[in-house]
Protein backbone atom coordinates (compact mmCIF):
# COMPACT_ATOMS: atom_id res chain seq x y z
CA UNK A 1 0.00 0.00 0.00
CA UNK A 2 2.66 2.39 1.04
CA UNK A 3 3.88 2.14 -2.94
CA UNK A 4 0.71 2.84 -4.22
CA UNK A 5 -0.06 5.83 -2.13
CA UNK A 6 3.39 7.41 -2.61
CA UNK A 7 2.68 7.10 -6.83
CA UNK A 8 -0.73 8.84 -6.44
CA UNK A 9 0.96 11.09 -3.66
CA UNK A 10 3.84 11.81 -6.45
CA UNK A 11 0.92 12.46 -9.48
CA UNK A 12 -0.92 14.82 -7.28
CA UNK A 13 2.19 17.12 -6.76
CA UNK A 14 3.22 16.77 -10.36
CA UNK A 15 0.33 17.98 -11.57
CA UNK A 16 0.52 20.93 -9.08
CA UNK A 17 4.11 21.56 -9.82
CA UNK A 18 3.63 21.41 -13.49
CA UNK A 19 1.21 24.22 -13.05
CA UNK A 20 3.64 26.03 -10.87
CA UNK A 21 6.10 26.11 -13.27
CA UNK A 22 5.33 27.74 -16.67
CA UNK A 23 6.24 25.80 -20.25
CA UNK A 24 6.21 22.79 -21.38
CA UNK A 25 8.33 19.51 -20.55
CA UNK A 26 9.73 16.99 -23.11
CA UNK A 27 7.75 14.14 -21.43
CA UNK A 28 4.44 16.21 -21.27
CA UNK A 29 1.66 15.82 -18.73
CA UNK A 30 2.68 12.28 -18.44
CA UNK A 31 6.38 13.51 -17.91
CA UNK A 32 5.55 15.48 -15.43
CA UNK A 33 3.80 13.38 -13.30
CA UNK A 34 6.43 11.16 -13.25
CA UNK A 35 9.12 14.13 -12.26
CA UNK A 36 6.40 14.67 -9.60
CA UNK A 37 6.90 11.06 -8.00
CA UNK A 38 10.99 11.06 -8.62
CA UNK A 39 10.43 14.97 -7.35
CA UNK A 40 8.68 13.65 -4.03
CA UNK A 41 11.18 11.25 -2.89
CA UNK A 42 13.95 13.60 -3.61
CA UNK A 43 12.21 16.19 -1.79
CA UNK A 44 11.74 13.73 1.05
CA UNK A 45 15.54 12.88 0.85
CA UNK A 46 16.97 16.09 0.83
CA UNK A 47 13.98 17.01 3.85
CA UNK A 48 15.33 13.44 5.44
CA UNK A 49 19.27 15.13 5.36
CA UNK A 50 18.37 18.17 7.26
CA UNK A 51 16.25 16.31 9.88
CA UNK A 52 13.13 16.78 9.07
CA UNK A 53 12.56 13.38 7.42
CA UNK A 54 9.10 11.35 7.84
CA UNK A 55 6.78 13.88 7.82
CA UNK A 56 3.46 13.57 7.37
CA UNK A 57 0.44 15.52 6.40
CA UNK A 58 1.08 18.93 4.84
CA UNK A 59 4.87 18.94 5.55
CA UNK A 60 5.32 15.96 3.57
CA UNK A 61 3.33 17.49 0.97
CA UNK A 62 5.20 20.83 0.73
CA UNK A 63 8.77 19.15 0.69
CA UNK A 64 7.66 16.54 -2.17
CA UNK A 65 6.08 19.88 -3.43
CA UNK A 66 9.74 21.97 -3.42
CA UNK A 67 11.47 18.57 -4.85
CA UNK A 68 9.48 17.76 -7.67
CA UNK A 69 9.19 22.06 -8.41
CA UNK A 70 12.93 22.23 -8.25
CA UNK A 71 13.32 19.04 -10.67
CA UNK A 72 11.05 19.89 -13.45
CA UNK A 73 12.40 23.63 -13.21
CA UNK A 74 15.72 22.38 -13.85
CA UNK A 75 14.39 19.79 -16.43
CA UNK A 76 12.94 22.66 -18.59
CA UNK A 77 16.23 24.42 -18.20
CA UNK A 78 18.28 21.89 -19.66
CA UNK A 79 15.29 20.58 -22.25
CA UNK A 80 15.59 24.25 -23.62
CA UNK A 81 12.11 24.99 -24.21
CA UNK A 82 10.82 28.64 -23.46
CA UNK A 83 8.07 29.33 -20.71
CA UNK A 84 4.43 29.37 -23.09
Amino acid sequence: MGILWLIVFGIVVGAVARWIVPGTSPGGVLGDLVVGIAGSIIGGWIFGIFGHGGMTGLGAFVSALIGAVVLLWVIRQVSGRKAA
